[in-house]
């Protein structure tokens, strides 16, 4: 694959200009349709990244086009200082997914909902139980955000070593451990944070029945439950707008952090919680220049609207499934997967060999967009407009290369 001249300058202003927080691969997208990509050379590829899970709906889908570009004509921004249109209607929209009295706040991203959310049960817990009770436990390998901080709530030690001092209060235990969360809620403990799937993790679910454990554990410790559905949400898990609402979970949180897919790789997040939880925040407790404007709320409510109408959560079970049973098929017939994880479109093959990177570089040199998580995880997140033909594409990718290797 040789790389475009717009792709030679473009990378060449990246390495002068540019921090290098990112290793960017060797493609430069241009143009989308769907769950297809297409280079400044005009290749085509099937993406099973999706930004990273944000673009359910697929790429340029005419719905949010045509919501966004309607109200960029209109009006663009004026902070959160005046009341706007679509940011309350979209707020309705949340609370009704998720169900209950509850109430919302916008952000910008997933990190900045969970720093909403930190500040939200910080407060609680000063106002509930007196000065101290601040303490929040969240589980190892979990990922919250890159601010300071998300990343102290963040499970990673190797994620935070260069960015010591963290702020304090965050107390990690192992995923699953009831023992362990039990030992780890104290008197000084406001929340417990988790995901119900680990996503930037590898995608480590939450054991059917452990989210229940947790909120009762929380309910009768008098503490806040936090789920992190950034990844998670918006059908990305199959059935269920969130995944603690599936039926292995069916778990009730007093807070759900949003953001991703919310309006199809638009920036915007949300805190939505209970309304008497949320009634401890007071005007100058929070907020955000940019958060909730009008052209990202009306790319939300059309993205939710055709997520629902398109019944994509229907086509992330069925094409998930088709998915899940493919890899654990190549993990019967090969020695190169150990373990197939997760739900609806949100998947895992765990690798035998660390080759992750490997594979992932040998998929984008035969049209393949496949996100490689640390030495052994391949992470597959399509949008959701994934058909069983460009699943069955990338098994026989898999297949090939499990069998012979990468090509170069």
């Amino acid at each position: 694959m040789t790389m475009g001249e717009i792709y030679v300058k473009t990378a060449a202003l990246d390495a002068a200009f540019h921090m290098p927080t990112y290793a960017r691969k060797e493609a430069m997208f241009v143009r989308g349709s769907g769950m297809r990509l297409y280079d400044d050379e005009g290749r085509e590829y099937l993406d099973f990244v999706a930004a990273i899970g944000a673009v359910n709906l697929g790429h340029a889908h005419p719905a949010v086009a045509d919501a966004v570009d309607a109200q960029m004509r209109k009006l663009v921004q004026v902070s959160n200082l005046y009341h706007v249109e679509h940011r309350d209607e979209l707020a309705e929209v949340l609370v009704g997914l998720l169900g209950g009295d509850r109430r919302v706040f916008f952000a910008n991203s997933g990190a900045e909902a969970n720093e909403g959310a930190i500040k939200l049960a910080r407060k609680w817990g000063r106002t509930v139980h007196g000065e101290g009770c601040a303490g929040i436990v969240t589980a190892l390998n979990s990922f919250h955000g890159r601010t300071l901080a998300t990343l102290a709530a963040t499970g990673q030690p190797a994620k935070q070593e260069a960015f010591q001092p963290l702020p304090g209060g965050f107390t990690h235990v192992p995923l699953n451990d009831l023992r362990a969360l039990e030992a780890a809620v104290t008197a000084d403990t406001c929340a417990v944070m988790l995901e119900p799937i680990q996503g930037e993790g590898g995608v480590y679910p939450c054991t059917p029945g452990y989210l229940q454990d947790a909120e009762r554990l929380c309910g009768e410790r008098h503490v806040l439950l936090i789920l992190d559905e950034v990844q998670t949400g918006f059908w990305r898990c199959g059935a269920t707008a969130f995944a603690h609402q599936l039926p292995e979970y069916r778990a009730d949180p007093d807070i759900v952090t949003c953001a991703k897919a919310m309006a199809n790789g638009l920036p915007i997040g949300a805190v939505v919680a209970r309304a008497d939880i949320a009634d401890v925040f007071q005007p100058g407790d929070h907020g955000s220049t940019f958060a909730g404007g009008p052209v990202v709320c009306a790319a939300a409510l059309a993205t939710i609207g055709a997520l629902i109408g398109e019944d994509l959560g229907g086509n992330a079970i069925t094409v998930g499934a088709h998915l899940k049973a493919g890899l654990n098929q190549l993990a019967a017939d090969t020695a190169g997967i150990e373990e197939v994880r997760g739900t609806g479109l949100m998947l895992a093959a765990h690798l035998a060999e660390p080759r992750a990177a490997e594979f992932a570089a040998e998929a984008l040199r035969q049209g393949l967009v496949v996100n490689a998580i640390g030495t052994h995880i391949l992470r597959f997140l399509p949008p959701l407009v994934c058909g069983i033909a460009e699943v069955d594409t990338l098994l026989d990718f898999l297949h090939a290369i499990l069998d012979t290797g990468p090509s170069c």
